[in-house]
Formats: structure tokens, sequence, C-alpha cells
């Protein structure tokens, strides 16, 4: 199986590849540039390889001659003796890190080999522009203002030439070289993006179960808020903090009512659900806070007017009970026999 630390084979043959086409590349021309006039309408060409330069130096050094450009010549050029060499070194890389197979070494090539590619174009458009601008003064044809750097990509019109620069197969090499790596990256990262969310899911089934445990055991009830919550029995808005009760369920499910009324029925038409269940009470006076079924004195008053008329208000000590009957005239109620009526 696959992992964080290591790629996939179909990456490693990739890498392999790539190894392979950079050597082809130190024997291929890299770039040229071609010249076209009409004295010379079979074109003239210049090739650059990695370690030479070809094609008709001959005649380009001589035409150059007029206009005060150097001759070009391969031992005046440094980098035709490092760059062999950094590309099989490239090369060597490639193979090593798709024996290896190690994501690090995928990640710092591509690193390496971005790097190479800017220093290589840099340096390349340096020796145009060098090339193309520092003219003998002294040369049989002086255009005052006249500069002939080549252009780095593309066509440019040189006097009666016009030149043009492109890559040559070991360039598109090198570019197609550089998208297989880029190609391998991307891919490893989105592996890489799979096993985590692989790994992540045993972890996130086990978070699940025991929050599902945790919240179906916790018997704590949630306050009812005035406009907000709905009864669960009547889907009225909740809308006196007065009235109102909670149940909740042996697997921790919860619903609201706005009324005694409301649960009572709603008891009766789930018998199997609420079984065993938790009951609590709004608290009629001291803040209206929740009480437990058990812990509650209720008194049933027609003086009361709670939202569903079912006018059941509930205390949490017999002294507030009787206290409110001395205003609301009417009857206590036991709660267990409330419950056992059944359903008109």
């Amino acid at each position: 199986m696959a992992n964080h630390f290591h790629i996939s084979k179909i990456s490693r043959i990739l890498l392999t590849i790539g190894g392979i086409a950079l050597l082809i590349i130190v024997k291929v021309p890299m770039w040229r540039i071609d010249l076209s006039a009409p004295q010379y309408p079979e074109g003239l060409s210049m090739f650059i390889y990695p370690s030479h330069l070809g094609g008709n130096l001959d005649i380009i050094n001589g035409l150059n001659h007029y206009i005060g450009m150097k001759h070009l010549r391969t031992e005046d050029f440094f980098e035709f003796s490092m760059l062999p060499g950094i590309i099989v070194g490239f090369a060597v890389l490639f193979f090593i890190a798709a024996f290896f197979g190690k994501r690090w070494m995928v990640q710092t090539l591509i690193v390496l080999f971005v790097l190479f590619g800017i220093v290589a174009m840099f340096d390349f458009w340096r020796w145009e522009y060098n090339y193309g601008h520092n003219l003998n003064p002294e040369a049989p044809i002086i255009v005052p203002g006249m500069a002939y750097q080549p252009p780095f990509i593309g066509f440019k019109q040189l006097l009666n030439f016009g030149a043009y620069s492109i890559p040559d197969l070991g360039g598109w090499l090198f570019v197609g070289v550089g998208l297989l790596l880029l190609g391998v990256n991307i891919k490893e990262w989105m592996d890489v993006k799979k096993i985590a969310k692989t790994l992540r899911q045993p972890a996130t089934t086990m978070v699940a179960t025991m929050a599902f445990l945790f919240f179906s055991c916790n018997t704590k009830p949630t306050p009812l808020v005035v406009g907000t919550d709905m009864c669960s029995y009547c889907k009225m808005p909740y809308s006196d903090n007065r009235f109102g009760a909670e149940l909740i369920t042996r697997k921790g499910k919860i619903y609201k009512f706005d009324d005694v009324h409301c649960i009572v029925t709603f008891i009766h038409d789930h018998t199997a659900e609420t079984e065993n269940g938790k009951i609590y009470f709004v608290n009629f006076e001291n803040g209206h806070q929740l009480i437990p079924a058990e812990n509650t004195v209720l008194i049933k008053s027609d003086q009361l007017h709670s939202p569903m008329n079912g006018d059941i208000a509930a205390f949490n000590n017999v002294a507030d009970a009787k206290q409110a009957l001395e205003k609301y005239t009417g009857t206590v109620m036991e709660w267990n026999e409330m419950i056992a009526i059944p359903k008109p």
C-alpha cells in the first residue's frame, strides 16, 4: 500500500523515462536560430548543443564581421564545459528518485529542475544581449543606434535578415521532462491527500461514534427559547416562557412543547419512543428554568390561559404552588395520573 513517504509505481516509471530523455538531450541540439534573407533563399541555421555550436557558423561569422559582431566559437562559452555534466547529473537524480521512490526526492528534484531552467534561460538571454550589443566600433557597416540581439524566442527582423529563435529537439525534450516531473509531483500530491483522507476515515468514524454515544447519553435538557423553538406536537412557535415542557428519549432525542396538553398528547401518540424518557417542565415562576417531572408540582386553573389551553402550570415546590392557588383558582394535578389518562 502506498504511503506518505513513497511514490507510486507509475511515478517511478515516469521518472525513469525522464532520466532517459535527459541522456538523449546531451547528444541533440537544444536550440536553433534560423536566418533568412533574399541572398540566402535556402536559409542559414545555427544549432546550440549542450556541448558545442553547430550549423552554418562560418557563413554566419563572415556576415557578422561586417556589422561588428563577435565570431561565434564554442571555446568562448564556458557553459559548454558544464552543461553536459549538469544534464547527466539531473538524469542520475531522476534514476535515483525512481529507484528509492522517496517523495521528498521528487519534491526536491522539481525545485532544482525549475531553478536550473530559470538560470539557463537567463544566461541564454544574457549571451544574446552581449552578442547583439557589444559591437566592434571599427566594423565596415555601422548603423547608429542599431543593435543586433537575436530574439529570445520567436521572430525578429535584423536589417535584411529575418531571425527565428526556437527550441530544437533537445529543448522540447527538456520542456517535456519538466512537465513530466510536474505531473509526477501533482499525482503524488493528490495521492497523499487520498491517503490522508483514508487514514482520517477510521478516526472520523470513531469520533462520530463517541460523539453519538456521548450525546445520546446526555440527559441535560436545553432551555426553550421564545420565538425560536417550535412545539414538537402542535408545531406552533414557543411564545410564553411561563409554560412548556421537554422530553428526552432514551436515545437522547429532545422534543419541546409549548403546553402540558401537547406533551401529554404526544406521549400518548408515541408510547414506544417516549417510554422511560426524561420529562421536564418549565417553572411557572423563579426564572422559568426546567425542572424534572418527579420534582414538579402541577396546578390546573382556567385562569392560567396557557398557549394551547391546557391551563396547567408547573412549580418546583409545594409552597410556590399553594401561593399560586391563592391567585389562580384551581386544583393540584398529579403527573402520573395525567399521563395514565387515555387520550380523548
